[in-house]
């Protein structure tokens, strides 16, 4: 089963009323409170009082009128397509076709063998990254973890040059600042056999967190975000905030503020590049205010970005949102719930394009390549849910079950042969099915050990290498690449 891009939108959490109060909300909210800014942001405000924005420049506040918002949004594209190295890998984002993936900036990774928590390495982003390629039911790479051993400078180049060398899939990562991302844009320029090869099928997208919730926009990110709406670059607009600490404790007025904080992005994205492809990237995720940390896993938060997707719609946008996370620190039973009652939300839902989805553990601090291969499974089932159940004759199966007759059984029947692998989920090899005594023979594993096992085989294969020599050469003459197989 090809299971990326099957409609959602079947879980609705907010009414068509409940949406237009919200959105409504959050126009009053631009226009009356607005957005602060970061020093370093003149420019950009100076745009947006052009263009009918009221600032004041002293105390770095920038309010949105309602009809400048409302013409703004309508230019950005209702339909973005996040390309992969070939056609097999692109990802339509419109209307309720989702698609899910990894996601995160790990610091930590769970050891395969030893289990012990440590810090990750650009070797550890190599292979995740080569693991997923070979995961079906992943759809796409987002960076999933911090190389902790390369320098601050190298950052950038070095880890999206590693998730290219890895996997054919789309591949989206925040940069540290802007020549970092041109550094990339120019490496995948060679990737791609020139720029406007790179223009006309981009299979790199950039995370801006523009915002710091409540309400502010961020000036290195913020820039990050306009450079790439000059290049057309698809960026998703990354907005994150807690309920209860940089957000109302409500959901609606998370999702309120939330909304104005992606409004106003749009606006700027559409201001720098009229018809700049963007990802609405609400993230609503709600504080544990019992230790002010992130509560990732709660039912909520994947009540909230169902919701992300409904608004996105409302404004004919695509979106970017979340799932998969989980407060366990390790892969067991509550990282399994916690992780499919979120994925299932945000597809139901009908999110365009989920990241987190995968892989994360300890809200978003650690990965585990096990995590990989159970999350795997996990989307997979999420998407057959998403496909429903075919009625035609085919599937009736009426003259079938006239020839079975009273009494009979459908074990040998020809119409069995045929469905029984198409028509029921098979997942990856991580769910068990066998019998006790036969699961006892094969070493009594559970789910982790099994996936411990399918890792490590997919470790084993012949290594990953997506990048010509050639032109691998060519890139690490030009820039320090520090990564090696």
């Amino acid at each position: 089963m090809d299971s990326k891009g099957f409609n959602g939108g079947q879980y609705k959490p907010l009414s068509t009323r409940d949406i237009e109060v919200i959105h409504d909300a959050s126009l009053e909210l631009l226009a009356t409170v607005g957005m602060g800014y970061e020093e370093g942001l003149g420019t950009t405000a100076e745009i947006l009082k052009q263009n009918g924005a009221e600032v004041d420049f002293s105390g770095r506040i920038i309010k949105f009128p309602r009809e400048l918002v409302k013409r703004e949004i309508v230019k950005a594209p209702s339909r973005v397509i996040l390309y992969g190295r070939d056609s097999s890998h692109d990802l339509d984002l419109t209307g309720d076709r989702v698609h899910l993936g990894t996601g995160g900036a790990a610091i930590k990774i769970l050891d395969i063998d030893t289990g012990d928590a440590r810090s990750t390495t650009l070797a550890d982003l190599y292979n995740v990254s080569r693991v997923v390629d070979q995961l079906k039911n992943i759809h796409f790479l987002v960076r999933p973890c911090i190389p902790t051993d390369i320098k601050e400078d190298d950052y950038d180049i070095n880890m999206f040059y590693t998730c290219l060398k890895a996997t054919k899939k789309h591949v989206m990562s925040g940069v540290n600042n802007e020549e970092g991302l041109r550094k990339v844009m120019d490496m995948a320029s060679m990737i791609a056999g020139g720029r406007d090869k790179l223009m006309e099928r981009p299979f790199i997208s950039v995370i801006t967190s523009f915002a710091i919730s409540p309400l502010k926009l961020c000036t290195q990110s913020t820039l990050i975000m306009q450079e790439a709406n000059r290049n057309k670059i698809p960026v998703a607009l990354s907005s994150a905030p807690m309920a209860g600490s940089t957000s109302p404790i409500t959901m609606a007025g998370t999702l309120a503020q939330l909304h104005a904080e992606q409004l106003a992005g749009i606006t700027i994205c559409q201001l720098t590049n009229p018809g700049a492809p963007l990802l609405y990237g609400g993230i609503p995720g709600l504080a544990n205010l019992s230790t002010m940390g992130y509560s990732g896993g709660a039912v909520e938060c994947g009540m909230m970005n169902a919701a992300i997707h409904q608004m996105a719609r409302h404004i004919n946008v695509p979106n970017y949102n979340s799932s998969g996370l989980s407060d366990s620190k390790l892969p067991d039973a509550q990282a399994g719930w916690e992780k499919a009652m979120t994925s299932l939300l945000a597809a139901m839902g009908g999110s365009n394009y989920i990241h987190h989805s995968a892989g994360m553990l300890e809200s978003m601090l650690t990965v585990a390549l096990e995590q990989y291969v159970i999350d795997d499974e996990i989307i997979g089932n999420c998407c057959k849910v998403l496909k429903g159940i075919e009625v035609d004759a085919e599937h009736l199966a009426v003259d079938v079950i006239k020839k079975t007759g009273p009494g009979g059984n459908f074990m040998t029947s020809p119409h069995t042969m045929e469905h029984m692998r198409k028509e029921y989920f098979q997942g990856n090899g991580v769910t068990d099915r066998k019998s006790r005594s036969k699961w006892e023979k094969s070493g009594a594993l559970d789910a982790r050990e099994n996936a411990k096992k399918i890792a490590k085989k997919l470790m084993a294969n012949s290594e990953t290498d997506y990048i010509d020599p050639n032109i691998d050469e060519a890139i690490r003459k030009k820039y320090n690449i520090t990564f090696s197989v």
